[in-house]
């Protein structure tokens, strides 16, 4: 019996710790944690997303390019419509109601429980129009949000552009943070710095009554979070350079890409044809959108990462190196120019030594040195010298950034190609191929294809006597500098003294008597530039034009590469035209405006040879 009491105390006290730790589980429900309260009463409380300002873009000079102006969206939930009066929304929205309907569609395509967007990019007038009457349409409300507005009509493929997500974006856990009717970054800068731009949303709840009439905050803001705004970007392009730029390339199509190559900063990001970026924005950006990827001159595609094409002669100048760096040459080397192994383009001096040969771009030379440097007796069997050859080329001819991507802060870069013997080996089959087969690329010919961005970061190697930065258009993040990656250092496989050794012709290019790149002087104004012409042979009609340089030769503040399509040779027409950008840059003015007339128009009536 006393072991039966026992036990009655113990199950007597169990039951009423059981009961003290409900009693205190409901006390702290219902009199300290309002979350269940917050959870009853979503029906009487309105929850508010504040949306934050997105961050703003500036030029090197911290002049404004990009800012934000408040738009506002009409959401739906399908489910929630209750005796629609189409006719009088889509005269208060003044919409056409096919237009309505289709939009409807798609909401409930999308979810029929889910709010999301039926009219976006609303203005403020447009609002106002509408805003009174929301109380008769159920299912129907205004979300808030900042598009983007611009102060700059320049460098649209730079910037990007902004659009509200998708719903396949969406179903990505990396936007899980988003919901329908958001924006974000599509392409360029928008979408390459979207996380920085972006900001953190906040949340207001709001008591409403049956009617949607705001009555207060909820328990006096309790469970309200602060938005914070994203952050500014800095961004190293020179606004009046590139509008300039796109001046000059009017009615053209191509490139120009010019760099700080002491830093790696982008100055200039042209892509011709261009568009301004406010075509992009705003209500009707769909339509207009539509009207640019249909348009034969593709407006959209960014040129200066994008487009490769064989660099010509402008690439002599790596063969060159990558020679001189294998000991196969020397500065003084001389060959003759033999035209039965490749045509010259023009008659000139004998090309006795590199800095001859780089002012005239004599084709036999450079013929003749990578030749040199590809065929180096390691194997009896001449074609399979040739393969073993080329693999070292290639090794050395990569370390300048080419055939791979340089990473530049912005999406969809293109390789370029720097041709291997496994894919002459796929082509005519292994030991089916020797020197013979490959020796276009000698003059930047054949199988090599380079970006314009690629094409001045070469130049910017070569001023640097051997590394680079990694080019980039962003210098300043917030109240920080740029990306870690982007103060790294990238050496090439070239020693700096052979770089000595090539940068005199280069002068003589453009400064010599005869060089091919005269039109490209700044001695005028006390100011050497080193450079290098290109005529790029196309199957496809008149050659293209193009022409790298960097500029002042003893201290390279600036370096450049054009490229124009179907401009003929490089000197007539790429030339001139870098040379009014660099003295644009370098002097804060232009003198020669009678070249900008020169160059305005038709670039086939810039095709010469010598």
């Amino acid at each position: 019996m006393q072991y039966l009491e026992g036990r009655k105390y113990v199950v007597q006290t169990i039951f009423v710790v059981v009961a003290l730790l409900f009693a205190a589980r409901l006390f702290y429900i219902q009199v300290l944690d309002g979350s269940y309260k917050l959870a009853a009463d979503r029906n009487s409380l309105q929850r508010i997303v504040q949306v934050p300002y997105r961050g703003l873009i500036f030029d090197r000079n911290g002049k404004l390019m990009v800012q934000n102006t408040p738009v506002y969206d009409l959401m739906v939930v399908p489910r929630e419509i209750k005796q629609l009066d189409t006719l009088r929304l889509c005269e208060l929205l003044q919409l056409p109601i096919e237009e309505f309907r289709l939009a409807l569609t798609a909401a409930k395509t999308y979810s029929r429980v889910k709010a999301s967007p039926l009219i976006q990019n609303l203005s403020t007038p447009e609002l106002a129009a509408i805003q009174d009457n929301l109380i008769d349409f159920p299912g129907f409300s205004i979300k808030a949000h900042m598009a983007r507005s611009y102060k700059t009509e320049n460098l649209a493929h730079a910037l990007g552009y902004v659009g509200a997500i998708t719903p396949k974006l969406l179903e990505s856990p990396r936007y899980a943070k988003y919901v329908a009717g958001d924006n974000l970054g599509i392409t360029g800068l928008e979408s390459f710095y979207e996380k920085t731009l972006m900001g953190r949303r906040g949340v207001q709840y709001r008591m409403v009554n049956v009617r949607g009439i705001e009555k207060g905050a909820f328990r006096d803001g309790e469970y309200d979070t602060l938005s914070v705004a994203g952050l500014d970007l800095h961004t190293s392009i020179d606004s009046e350079l590139q509008a300039y730029g796109e001046k000059l390339m009017a009615q053209k199509r191509g490139s120009i890409v010019a760099l700080d190559p002491k830093t790696g900063e982008i100055l200039a990001f042209v892509s011709a044809p261009y568009f301004e970026p406010a075509r992009l924005s705003g209500k009707g950006m769909g339509n207009r959108y539509m009207d640019l990827l249909n348009n034969p001159e593709r407006p959209l595609f960014n040129r200066p990462l994008m487009a490769t094409y064989p660099p010509g002669s402008v690439f002599k100048l790596v063969n060159e190196l990558v020679a001189l760096q294998m000991g196969v040459v020397t500065p003084y080397t001389s060959f003759p120019c033999n035209q039965r192994l490749v045509k010259c383009t023009h008659r000139h001096e004998p090309p006795t030594n590199v800095g001859i040969a780089i002012k005239q771009s004599c084709n036999p030379y450079f013929y003749q040195v990578m030749r040199t440097a590809i065929m180096r007796g390691r194997s009896s069997n001449p074609k399979e010298d040739a393969r073993l050859g080329l693999a070292e080329w290639r090794r050395q001819v990569m370390s300048f950034g080419l055939g791979q991507e340089l990473g530049v802060d912005m999406g969809s870069e293109r390789k370029g190609s720097i041709p291997s013997p496994e894919l002459y080996d796929k082509m005519y089959g292994k030991h089916g191929w020797n020197f013979r087969t490959i020796y276009s690329l000698s003059i930047g010919q054949g199988e090599i294809g380079i970006t314009g961005l690629q094409m001045a970061n070469i130049m910017a190697a070569i001023a640097n006597r051997g590394y680079y930065y990694t080019p980039h258009f962003v210098r300043g993040i917030g109240q920080g500098g740029p990306l870690p990656e982007y103060k790294e250092r990238h050496y090439t496989n070239v020693d700096p003294q052979h770089f000595d050794a090539i940068i005199p012709g280069m002068q003589a290019v453009v400064e010599g008597r005869g060089g091919t790149g005269n039109l490209a002087s700044l001695a005028q104004f006390g100011i050497s530039v080193a450079g290098k012409t290109g005529t790029v042979q196309n199957a496809h009609g008149p050659d293209h034009a193009t022409f790298a340089a960097f500029a002042p030769a003893e201290d390279p503040q600036i370096a450049i590469a054009v490229f124009i399509e179907n401009a003929g040779f490089g000197g007539g027409s790429a030339a001139p035209m870098a040379a009014l950008m660099m003295e644009k840059y370098l002097r804060g003015k232009v003198e020669r405006t009678q070249w900008e007339t020169w160059l305005e128009g038709d670039a086939s009536k810039f095709i010469r040879k010598r």
